[in-house]
């Protein structure tokens, strides 16, 4: 008998120790959530398992926060122990409260400037005491990821002015593993792809594109590229950009950007249909819009968009300042909606345009999907709100049209596509054309039909283009999408970033973006009306439960050893 009990005791050591063994080497998991918020997407997952290099996070997101904020941190800490299944020893991160970085005041205070120097962008959020006192208090929702003597700022929390504060955090919490996992890859990457801005047929300069150049410089090696004909141009190049065009561009040009497409290149167009004259208009003169010489529409057409010389007028729309002092008086200048710089929407449904702001837009004109390739699949990005008008050009703009009382009957045109995605394998813009009267180089390999390849096309340059600010010491570069008049910052920096990394993106890193968290909000009013009856049941209904459990465990007890 006590040899049987020992040989039982010995046993069940033995199964302990070896479903320990076990549960700590298979790492199994069951998501029942509906949106799958636990589950890591393969690409993730196969990127995790290829990480070879040590990373490190210090993510400054703890402390006394808004329950909103310890939301989102918890968040973050389930994704990050689910990332370090995969990685093992090469992840680590530690939550550190930016209010306690430091003991001394000073030294705290200089080591929060330096977060921000790095990148960190800090929101100010309302706290409100047990006594009703509120507060303002600063939140550092980022972290700052280290490999070796590398290191990366990620802000985590997304603010569209747009949606309420609930909206941005659950957007914030969708984003996480596309931030993570980009952020590895960015801080692990031993080249950088290259991107070409075409010039040379009046495009942007480096001050009109330099705030994204910069942003651009985070992911790639960013060069300008003058075509000149040379076949071999976009050699090595992963996009080219052509933004912006307003001379004819040339045959022997394009023959090498169908080429670079043609060989797999991919391309980012901004381009203008229609010229305005801008500065006409600042002087309160009336102008006249034209249609924009850019010599691409031919070769557009064949990849299968058409950009229509319409201009689109749009009641969803920036402001423009207007001088409303009486004539021989100092000028004052107030923001009035002007209907010719519309506010475009993105949709959800792609990983370029999800969760962004407005995009500002000057000038806009209308594009049309054309072609039956079979081949090429093709999905709008930008629209014009429900209410647009569109005309085509030549017409003439005044700033006078601001003093104009606009109605919705006037504007019948609803979601006017202005940009468009097309994915696929493209027919030459050359074919069935005798190429070699335009270029006069050594021979090259005529290609007829591309590999699969991608191309964003946008029926207005003006997103690209930041505002320039004078000053004594030089031109300061305006942050792209910042409306100085209103203080708002419009997506445009994020929907040209995110267009090119969608370009170069052969992974599938970019599908993360998609990821869609539903947001279960409790009814206010319901919480408010039935708040006690809840109280009562929560704290009534367990110890009832307790008592009678007891109770049947006591009849079940007396009933058995009675007998």
């Amino acid at each position: 008998m006590k040899k049987q009990s020992i040989i039982r005791w010995l046993l069940s050591v033995l199964a302990i120790v070896f479903v320990a063994f076990v549960s700590g080497h298979l790492h199994w998991r069951l998501d029942l959530t509906q949106d799958k918020r636990y589950t890591l997407q393969p690409v993730t997952k196969q990127m995790l398992s290829d990480l070879t290099d040590t990373i490190a996070l210090d993510i400054y997101l703890d402390g006394d926060m808004p329950i909103g904020f310890k939301r989102m941190q918890r968040s973050l800490r389930e994704l990050l122990d689910e990332f370090r299944v995969i990685t093992g020893k090469h992840l680590s991160y530690r939550f550190i409260d930016p209010q306690k970085i430091s003991p001394n005041a000073k030294q705290r205070n200089e080591q929060l400037q330096r977060l921000q120097k790095l990148g960190l962008s800090p929101t100010s959020v309302q706290q409100r005491s047990i006594d009703g006192a509120v507060s303002q208090q600063m939140i550092y929702p980022g972290l700052v990821m280290r490999n070796g003597q590398k290191h990366l700022a990620i802000n985590l929390l997304h603010n569209n002015p747009a949606l309420s504060a609930d909206e941005n955090l659950n957007q914030s919490e969708q984003g996480f593993e596309f931030a993570l996992l980009d952020g590895i890859l960015r801080l692990c990457a031993d080249t950088l792809p290259k991107v070409a801005f075409i010039h040379g047929h009046g495009e942007f300069d480096e001050y009109q594109t330099g705030d994204i150049e910069r942003a651009l410089l985070d992911y790639f090696d960013v060069y300008r590229i003058a075509i000149n004909g040379d076949i071999n141009a976009l050699n090595g190049f992963s996009v080219a950009i052509v933004a912006g065009p307003t001379q004819a561009i040339p045959e022997a040009d394009k023959l090498v950007l169908d080429q670079f497409i043609m060989r797999g290149g991919r391309t980012l167009w901004l381009v203008s249909p229609v010229s305005v004259s801008a500065d006409s208009l600042s002087t309160g003169a009336t102008t006249m819009a034209m249609e924009n010489g850019h010599n691409l529409n031919d070769m557009l057409f064949r990849y299968g968009v058409r950009l229509n010389p319409m201009l689109v007028q749009d009641l969803q729309c920036a402001v423009i300042p207007v001088n409303v002092a009486p004539e021989g008086q100092q000028s004052k200048f107030v923001p009035a909606p002007w209907v010719y710089y519309p506010l475009l929407n993105a949709p959800a449904d792609n990983p370029i345009t999800r969760n962004l702001n407005l995009i500002q837009a000057k000038f806009v004109s209308p594009l049309d999907t054309v072609g039956a390739n079979p081949n090429v699949r093709k999905q709008i990005l930008l629209r014009t709100s429900a209410y647009s008008n569109v005309f085509q050009v030549p017409v003439f703009v005044s700033l006078a049209e601001v003093n104009r009382q606009p109605s919705q009957r006037d504007y019948r045109h609803a979601h006017v596509p202005v940009a468009a995605l097309l994915e696929g394998e493209f027919t030459s813009a050359f074919r069935n054309r005798p190429v070699g009267r335009y270029n006069h180089q050594r021979p090259f390999e005529f290609v007829e039909s591309s590999q699969l390849t991608k191309m964003v096309i946008v029926a207005d340059a003006s997103i690209i283009c930041n505002e320039l600010q004078r000053r004594p010491t030089g031109a300061y570069v305006m942050p792209l999408g910042y409306d100085r008049y209103t203080q708002q910052t419009y997506g445009n920096k994020e929907f040209v970033l995110n267009a090119v990394k969608y370009l170069v993106d052969d992974d599938g890193v970019m599908s993360l973006r998609s990821r869609d968290f539903r947001l279960r909000l409790l009814d206010r009013k319901r919480v408010a009306d039935e708040r006690l009856r809840w109280q009562l049941l929560n704290m009534l209904l367990p110890p009832a439960l307790l008592l009678i459990g007891g109770a049947v465990w006591w009849v079940i007890r007396r009933r058995r050893y009675a007998r």
